[in-house]
C-alpha cells in the first residue's frame, strides 16, 4: 500500500501528468483538496472511496490513510499545482513516516508556470533576470527571519507571490525601493480555470487595476522586468557559432 501525493497542476484537467492520472484513476481510495482541485481532474476513477479534504482537519485526513492501509489499499492524495509548493505536504508525510506508511510524491505543473504561459513570458531571460524567488505573504504566518518580503526584493529578481492579492497595496510599497515604479507585474486570477483573467501593468498602477477586478483569492502576483520585456542577449545555447556536445 502506498499513499501517492499527486500534483493536480493550476486547474485545467489537462495540466496533469500522465503518471498523475494514471493513479488517480487506479488507486481504490482518492482524497483530494476540493477547493483548489476541480472535480474533472478526477475523472474515469474507479475508486470506492472519493473524499474532499477541504472539510477535513489533519488528524481526520490521517485516520482515513491509516484506515486504507490497514486494508490494503493505495490512496492518491490529490493536492493542487506541484505539492511540494505550499501543498501542506510535509505535515502528512510527519505523521505517515510515525505511522511506517510509504508514500510517494508525483510532482505537477505550478501555478508560476500555467501563470508565464498565459502572459506568454519567459521568466530568466539574459541579462535581466537568471532567478526566479517562489514566495508568499506574511500574514497569518509569518516568515522566516531573512525571508520578508522587502529583503528579498533587494535581489531584483524575477518574484512569484503567492497569497498576497488581497494584501497588495503593502507588496506594491514593499517592492517598489528595489524594484522602481516602472517595473512591470501581473495579477493572475485562477490560470487554466475556465474564469481565468489577469491585469498587467506597473507598481505604480497595478493596485487600481486588480481592485476594478475584484480579485479577492486564487491569485498569483508575478513581478520582474522580464515581463514584455525584448531588450535581452540571445542565449549561448542556440547562438550561431557557440559549439556544445550536440553542435561541435
Amino acid at each position: 500500500m502506498t499513499v501517492y501525493f499527486i500534483g493536480a497542476g493550476p486547474g485545467d484537467p489537462e495540466l496533469i501528468t500522465v503518471k498523475g492520472q494514471r493513479l488517480i484513476r487506479q488507486c481504490p481510495v482518492i482524497i483530494y483538496a476540493g477547493s483548489l482541485v476541480p472535480k474533472a481532474v478526477l475523472e474515469g476513477h474507479c475508486a470506492e472511496q472519493v473524499i474532499n479534504s477541504a472539510e477535513l482537519h489533519l488528524e481526520q485526513i490521517i485516520e482515513l490513510i491509516a484506515a486504507a492501509h490497514h486494508r490494503g489499499q493505495d490512496v492518491a492524495r490529490v493536492h493542487s499545482g506541484d505539492p511540494s509548493l505550499y501543498g501542506a505536504i510535509g505535515e502528512q508525510i510527519r505523521c505517515l513516516r510515525e505511522l511506517g506508511i510509504p508514500f510517494e510524491i508525483i510532482p505537477g505543473v505550478t501555478a508560476m508556470s500555467a501563470c508565464a504561459a498565459l502572459l506568454g513570458a519567459e521568466l530568466t531571460l539574459p541579462d535581466v533576470s537568471q532567478s526566479v524567488i517562489l514566495t508568499r505573504y506574511a500574514d497569518k504566518t509569518a516568515m522566516p527571519a531573512g525571508e520578508e518580503l522587502a529583503s528579498l526584493a533587494q535581489h531584483g529578481a524575477t518574484m512569484a507571490i503567492h497569497l498576497g492579492v488581497n494584501h497588495l497595496e503593502k507588496i506594491v510599497s514593499e517592492l517598489l525601493p528595489h524594484y522602481g515604479a516602472d517595473c512591470p507585474i501581473a495579477v493572475i486570477h485562477r490560470a487554466t480555470w475556465p474564469d481565468q483573467d489577469w491585469v498587467v501593468g506597473t507598481l505604480t498602477d497595478i493596485a487600481e487595476k486588480a481592485q476594478a477586478k475584484g480579485f479577492r483569492r486564487t491569485a498569483l502576483i508575478l513581478v520582474g522586468r522580464v515581463l514584455g520585456n525584448d531588450v535581452f542577449s540571445e542565449s549561448s545555447l542556440y547562438r550561431a557559432g557557440h559549439a556544445h556536445l550536440y553542435r561541435p
